[in-house]
Formats: C-alpha cells, structure tokens, sequence
C-alpha cells in the first residue's frame, strides 16, 4: 500500500506514515497526503484512503524548532483528556513518538466535517441567519474551557497555576529575542509597559491559548463540531483567552486585519463588545473595562510576538514553501503593537 506521487510532501516520508497508519486503521489504495494550508504554526496533512476516509496527521515545523514548542506528545495528551468533556474535540487515532517515521513526533485524529473558517468566502458559508448563533456557541464554548477542572480531567499539572501573565510576558519576549532577526523597539517598550501594569490574577482555568473562529470547526447551523490547535494550552487566567479571541476578531471598520481577508468582517457576525457581554454573561464574572483593555493589549502584543516568529520561519524554510503574502507578517506585527499600545492607553471601543 503506497501513496500517490502526488503528496511526496516535505515533512512526510509517505509509506512509512502508511505503513504506521495501517496498523491502527483499516486504509484502501489509493492513499493520498495533501498539506492543510492556513497554519502557520505546525505542520498539518490530509490523509484519504481509496473508500473516502480522511485523517488528520500533525507535526512539527521542518526545523528551527524552539525549546518547549510545537510539543506533539503535550497536545495530543490535552485532546485525549478532553474527549469525554463538554469541550468538543476531534477523535482521536494515536501519537508516534519514533521519529524514524517522518522525521519529527507526530499525531492523527479523525478528519471532522465543517467550516474552517479563514477567510471571509469561508464565513460566508454559514448562513446570515445562524451567524449570531455561531458566535454565542463560541463564546459558550470558550466557557466551557474555562469550566473543567483540570484535575479532574488529569491536566493539573499541565502548568503552573500563578503568575500565568508574568510567565508569558517572559516566555513571549524570550521567543521573539531568539527567533527575530530585525530590530523591534516597540515591541519592547510594550513589554515593559504590560509587565509594570498585570492584574491580579483572581482564579486560574485551563486555557486554549490560541481561542478565535479559524481554530474551530464550525456548521452551517452554528454549531462548533471541534476545537483544534491546543498546542498553547496551559493553566492560566482564563481572561487571557477572551483577550485573544477579541484580538483576532475584526469588524468591518477596522483597518488592522492579523488575519488576511478576516472571516468576521461577514454580515451579522458579533462585535467584539458583543463577545465581551456574552462571555460576562455565561460565566457569571464581569470583567471591568480597564481589566478587558489590559488583556486586549497583552493579546495583541503576543500576537504580534507570534507573527515574528511565523516571519522568521518562514525566511528560514521551516515551514516549507514561502508564501506570497510573506511581507504581511512584519506589518501586522508592528500594526498589533501600536493597537496593544492604544489599549493600554484606553482609547480602544472595548
């Protein structure tokens, strides 16, 4: 049983990815491997066999990996315990740890039906009328998250509890200084500035770490069918995760856009005031203004972190072929850097 001449892709040594998938699934000839664009982060690969059955495989970057990222075997273990929960999440098929397979640890999961929703024609594929509804599901899902007692589900070790913004502000800029080959100023005088200014951190939760509409399979009846990319998930302040959400999500008047052709700006998908209601309302603790606008910048300034990296990536072949928007990065970085230093100055609409 062989692959197609078609998915000799880099990062995928095919028969031996076959061989170890045969061995856990019943697969038919043809197999045929396609990268899952839209990432940027790991490695992501559809898997059809000859009958019409899909599996996901995901897997670290080509090279410059960093110390404790793109950990497989950490977020295969975080969609595994969560399989039973309210959250919900592929299937899964099982994690290789041999890297003698395809040259790094990896992990599959059944291929789930829906919308991946990265672009604006992606979004638009839900109806106008089941939009509103997608977006509370959303938030109903993020609370979700932020409801599991991460003993019970065996991840109360999966991090420190305290301190979880602290511990990012020093993780993010460690990453950025490592990675980054441009000088970057204000993305340092913005450190200092969130590092000064951290809430106290109230409780702490299981947090996603990367929570927005295009890390979530949704339908067209407004439903969320899975959420993916768990590789940030830690123990944290759960506003952390609102804060993120709201930093992806672009309306119609805005001019910064972190995501090319944004999905949100579609007719009747919420505001992000709206989200920040919905959430105060589901969980029953209202966030203060000055309190969403700090968390509102520290998301920006890490997504902006998170883009340097994606840029320094990219330069350096690790995630395969350089796109042609290459050149939107380092400008959506410096753009999110001047909006996290807008929040902080509380001229924001939040």
């Amino acid at each position: 049983m062989s692959a197609t001449p078609e998915s000799n892709l880099p990062g995928i040594r095919n028969n031996a990815v076959i061989e170890w998938l045969s061995q856990r699934v019943p697969l038919r000839s043809p197999i045929q491997i396609d990268p899952i664009p839209g990432g940027h982060s790991n490695l992501t690969y559809r898997i059809t066999d000859g009958g019409g059955k899909r599996y996901v495989l995901r897997r670290p970057p080509l090279h410059s990996v960093l110390a404790t990222a793109h950990d497989m075997q950490r977020e295969y273990r975080i969609v595994n315990a969560l399989a039973s929960s309210e959250v919900p999440v592929p299937p899964l098929v099982d994690f290789c740890a041999n890297p003698d397979v395809t040259g790094a640890p990896f992990y599959v999961m059944h291929f789930v039906e829906g919308i991946v929703a990265r672009r604006r024609a992606i979004a638009e594929l839900v109806p106008e009328a089941n939009r509103t509804r997608l977006c509370k599901r959303l938030i109903e899902v993020l609370a979700a998250i932020h409801r599991i007692e991460p003993d019970t589900v065996g991840l109360g070790d999966l991090g420190k509890k305290e301190q979880y913004i602290a511990r990012q502000l020093s993780r993010w800029i460690r990453q950025v200084t490592t990675m980054s080959f441009r000088p970057f100023p204000a993305l340092h005088d913005v450190h200092a500035e969130l590092a000064a200014r951290i809430p106290e951190q109230r409780t702490y939760s299981l947090v996603h770490g990367d929570y927005r509409l295009d890390n979530c399979i949704a339908t067209k009846t407004g439903n969320i069918a899975a959420v993916l990319d768990w590789e940030l998930c830690t123990l944290g302040d759960p506003r952390s995760d609102l804060g993120i959400l709201l930093a992806y999500w672009v309306e119609p008047q805005d001019t910064l856009h972190p995501l090319q052709s944004p999905p949100t700006t579609a007719a009747q998908y919420a505001t992000r005031c709206e989200l920040a209601t919905w959430y105060s309302e589901v969980t029953g603790e209202p966030i203060e203004r000055l309190e969403l606008q700090y968390f509102y910048a520290f998301a920006n300034w890490r997504l902006a972190c998170i883009l340097e990296g994606v840029y320094a990536r990219y330069r350096t072949s690790a995630m395969g072929r350089l796109p042609k928007t290459i050149d939107h990065f380092p400008k959506a970085a410096e753009a999110l850097v001047n909006r996290a230093q807008d929040a902080l100055a509380g001229s924001t609409g939040l």
